[in-house]
């Protein structure tokens, strides 16, 4: 048994695909594999792959037919053997000590897992962007240097980035968990994080610079193509998971963040050609969730003034001009007491 799987899933990612193996070869700690799945790649990335896994024994390579991030990830999972597990991208950097310092800490510490802080790299505009979301201070001067748990946090919960690659994973624990990634959507990180998260009951943050991401117009999330839909579907898929371990009620105002101020902010960048699609997708899903009136009453009184104004103003307008102009205006924000009665004007 090795100390560290490192599983990456590969596609198309001949220009940076180099730097990102060897910046695992050459970590300080090398008793590790690297685990690489190659999702149908059109470019020399399955090439530059094989000639790796024949330099390196350390360096193990599948291939699949192109069937996403989520789907090479999964694959890659079941044939890890290390004692932790770490995920990296392909098109990202991770500094040469990472591996060996988290290892230190988890094995001393007895962790779930770690998390640690990642720098942002737009490579189009060759500029650091250091995101909120992947220094996630404000959950560092929470829990400070002590071991901690989902339920320490607190709406904090919703400050964590899904992103597999600032965390280090006890392999054992993930494999109770059952965690895995969405197959056939982008964002399929939200899936395995959430169920992670709300298993996880020896956490510990690093509060370290460990990853480069680099942020370019080639990738998924940086395509703003009909993809960006996947953002509902996600959306479902993490309520179903806070249902799951019957947490919904106590995450009410953050659920409804990811369901309608996430959601929007994909459909704000999304190519102008597709929004009308986008916003019919919204407006289907919004109006199952208000026409279940119970359900609707219970939870939109912990919805935030935003979250509220998304929601109402989905479902009254008709098409995504309407929804572009209502939310311009500014003339349907919903006081709590009067948000009952929006909705009964919507669907008498």
């Amino acid at each position: 048994m090795v100390k560290v799987s490192v599983i990456m899933p590969v596609y198309n990612a001949q220009d940076y695909l180099k730097d990102a193996i060897d910046g695992i070869l050459n970590q300080t700690l090398d008793d590790l594999e690297l685990i690489c799945v190659d999702d149908g790649s059109v470019d020399d990335s399955l090439k530059i792959l094989n000639e790796y896994g024949e330099k390196d024994s350390r360096v193990k390579v599948y291939h699949q037919e192109n069937r996403g991030g989520g789907a090479a990830r999964n694959v890659a999972l079941t044939h890890a053997t290390g004692e932790y597990l770490y995920c990296m991208d392909a098109d990202d950097t991770v500094e040469q000590t990472a591996l060996e310092e988290c290892y230190n800490i988890a094995v001393e510490k007895d962790l779930d897992f770690i998390i640690f802080q990642a720098n942002n790299y737009d490579v189009d505009t060759d500029t650091y962007n250091n995101f909120q979301i992947f220094r996630m201070d404000n959950i560092a001067d929470k829990v400070g240097d002590k071991i901690f748990s989902y339920r320490d946090l607190g709406d904090l919960l919703f400050e964590t980035s899904s992103t597999p690659w600032c965390k280090f994973y006890n392999l054992d624990f993930v494999k109770r968990t059952g965690a895995q990634f969405a197959e056939g959507l982008i964002f399929h990180d939200n899936t395995f994080w959430w169920e992670i998260l709300l298993n996880g009951e020896r956490i510990y943050f690093y509060r370290k610079y460990l990853y480069t991401r680099n942020n370019h117009s080639k990738s998924s999330t940086g395509a703003g193509d009909r993809r960006y839909l996947d953002a509902i579907t996600i959306s479902n898929l993490i309520w179903d998971i806070f249902f799951k371990y019957d947490q919904f009620d106590n995450y009410k105002k953050g659920l409804g963040m990811r369901k309608f101020d996430k959601v929007l902010h994909w459909y704000d960048r999304i190519q102008e050609d597709l929004k009308e699609e986008y916003f019919q997708a919204m407006k289907t899903d919004y109006e199952k969730i208000a026409e279940d009136r119970k359900f609707c009453e219970d939870f939109t009184p912990a919805l935030s003034k935003k979250s509220k104004e998304i929601f109402y103003n989905v479902l009254k307008a008709d098409n995504h001009d309407e929804f572009d102009e209502l939310m311009k205006s500014k003339k349907n924000d919903q006081k709590p007491n009067k948000f009952k009665r929006a909705l009964k004007r919507i669907f008498k």
